[in-house]
């Protein structure tokens, strides 16, 4: 029997993914010999070129109708040299159709910066991973610890993107989603993209409690959305059950015009492949309404990122 998830024709876009050649030594954390603390362990796995032609085999026989590139820690000493790579790997390909940038909101040249990033075509939003309590238990309201999202001068960097029509991608520990609560509340005129659904980081149910109502506190400003990826918890096997909760908690509290999908190739890849994350999200939507799940797999991410899609 062929399953529905391998027979859907629903387009689909993909909001984060990434694409690099580590040829070109700008990924000092994906050089040979280095291995960065991750979330997910071991990555060693992901040290390999991952161009849009590696991107397009990974995703077959599923054709993705766009994809936006995250920025992937690119060296900072080079702060426009991806947003530059990009565009001409656009050019040559056509791939990918959009992308997020690097940025640092509390470097003296932020304003310049974020200017110069917001020239490129490409280029719809900037990402910085704020600084963050190791644990919820360190986390306070109102903290002002430095360079997280209540830090002045993350907050005069952050200021900028509004003017240049920029929102802003954020990855961070869902104990800091209050933070981010009260910075959509300050800077309405600014869109924030969670990354990887708040990092629930666990599936200890006491946890995903603490996740929820976390997430709750964030999805009710209405200049946040969400993206449902980089589900994969470290030391544990990927299953479609582990991931059904948060991946419908988060369109529950966000609603699907507030929520979409993504891949988070090749990074989720270590977990489960490309093909068969497609067809765990397709299974476990199949419970919401038609409407919900085109805009869910398409029509948000298309809204977002400014895609026209056939």
């Amino acid at each position: 029997m062929v399953s529905e998830a391998k027979t859907h024709s629903m387009q689909i876009v993909d909001a984060h993914c990434h694409v690099w050649d580590l040829s070109l030594g700008k990924h000092p954390w994906l050089a040979e010999g280095v291995q960065h603390p991750h979330r997910y362990g071991d990555y060693s796995a992901v040290k390999v070129n991952f161009l849009p032609e590696d991107y397009q085999a990974a995703a077959s026989p599923w054709q993705i109708a766009a994809a936006v590139h995250m920025e992937a820690e690119w060296s900072p000493d080079d702060p426009l040299g991806e947003a530059r790579w990009i565009a001409e790997l656009n050019e040559e390909t056509g791939f990918p159709q959009a992308m997020t940038a690097q940025v640092w909101f509390d470097r003296t040249d932020a304003a310049d910066l974020i200017a110069a990033q917001a020239a490129f075509p490409l280029v719809r939003s900037l990402r910085q991973k704020p600084k963050a309590f190791a644990t919820a238990g360190k986390w306070s309201r109102g903290h002002r610890l430095a360079g997280s999202m209540n830090c002045p001068g993350f907050r005069k960097g952050y200021a900028n993107l509004s003017q240049h029509g920029l929102h802003f991608e954020l990855q961070t520990p869902f104990w800091h989603l209050p933070d981010a609560a009260d910075l959509a509340r300050n800077f309405p005129d600014t869109l924030i993209v969670i990354n990887h659904a708040g990092v629930p980081g666990s599936r200890d149910p006491a946890i995903l409690r603490a996740w929820s109502e976390a997430l709750a506190t964030v999805a009710a400003e209405p200049n946040v959305r969400i993206k449902v990826s980089g589900l994969g918890v470290r030391g544990e096997d990927w299953t479609t059950d582990a991931q059904r909760e948060v991946i419908l908690t988060c369109i529950r509290l966000f609603g699907a015009d507030r929520a979409m999908f993504a891949s988070n190739m090749p990074v989720d890849g270590i977990f489960r492949s490309f093909p068969q994350l497609i067809e765990d999200f397709i299974e476990i939507t199949s419970v919401l309404p038609e409407r919900d799940r085109i805009a869910f797999f398409a029509g948000t991410a298309a809204d977002t990122y400014g895609f026209i899609l056939s």
